[in-house]
């Protein structure tokens, strides 16, 4: 079990045009995740399309072969050693539309972490989730979240009584909501006394334009580190097991 983690949150702005047109971005800022040290970059919800909902009538749009269609993505996994959270809207093998987190991991097939809490106009076309997805990355437990999954306590709850060390959000936060952002993360992490991540979008999507955000809290609910800005950007944390078992005693 490592002491300390590298985590990166990937500020991205999706290019239109569906899947083909954003592997090449991703490619690129998990290849800047990794020259921050990262072991595991986190992208924000959708990001493979951008959050603009209407684009689903479109096949391009959907995951249906994560190995196949993400291919390079893997690829790039694999030789940087990195493992990749990718905002995806997917069709499992059975047909059920998920709107998911999608795991990248050198080594092995893709892993589909569905968002549990799908609200508004999401619900015309995705099922929910059943609850957080655990993943283990050098002896870390990381949970992940998609949105509006860290509006519910009960859900960052469900992760922490799973043994989380890291509550980890693919997100959408527009400009008004910069409050709400801080609030959700800082109480999550506090109450649960474990590290959360954001990746939240870049730039501008059907909801409006991003306030930005990204970034990592520690289990005292204070921010460790954030973004600059509003744009494309890559936020990288060093987080200490030490820190986690301060705030545990």
């Amino acid at each position: 079990m490592s002491a300390e983690l590298t985590v990166a949150a990937v500020q991205y702005e999706s290019s239109q045009g569906g899947i083909a047109a954003n592997i090449g971005g991703h490619v690129q800022a998990l290849e800047d995740a990794d020259g921050h040290g990262a072991r595991i970059a986190v992208f924000p919800e959708l990001s493979l399309i951008g959050y603009d909902l209407s684009q689903l009538d479109d096949d391009a749009c959907w995951l249906t072969n994560p190995s196949s269609q993400l291919a390079e993505v893997q690829a790039a996994c694999e030789d940087m050693g990195i493992i990749a959270a990718l905002g995806a809207a997917v069709r499992e093998p059975d047909g059920t539309p998920r709107l998911a987190s999608v795991l990248i991991r050198p080594g092995t097939i893709p892993l589909i972490a569905p968002k549990t809490h799908v609200h508004g106009a999401e619900q015309h076309y995705f099922e929910p989730g059943s609850g957080p997805t655990l993943v283990e990355v050098d002896g870390w437990n990381i949970a992940l979240a998609v949105c509006f999954d860290v509006a519910k306590p009960s859900h960052a709850a469900e992760a922490a009584a799973s043994g989380a060390d890291v509550y980890a959000a693919s997100a959408v936060y527009v400009v008004g909501e910069e409050r709400r952002l801080d609030l959700h993360f800082g109480a999550r992490a506090m109450d649960s006394r474990f590290f959360a991540l954001l990746a939240n979008a870049a730039g501008r999507t059907s909801l409006g334009p991003s306030c930005g955000g990204s970034g990592v809290w520690g289990p005292d609910g204070h921010r460790m580190a954030h973004a600059r800005g509003t744009g494309s950007e890559v936020v990288s944390a060093l987080l200490f097991r030490s820190m986690l078992d301060r705030y545990r005693r």
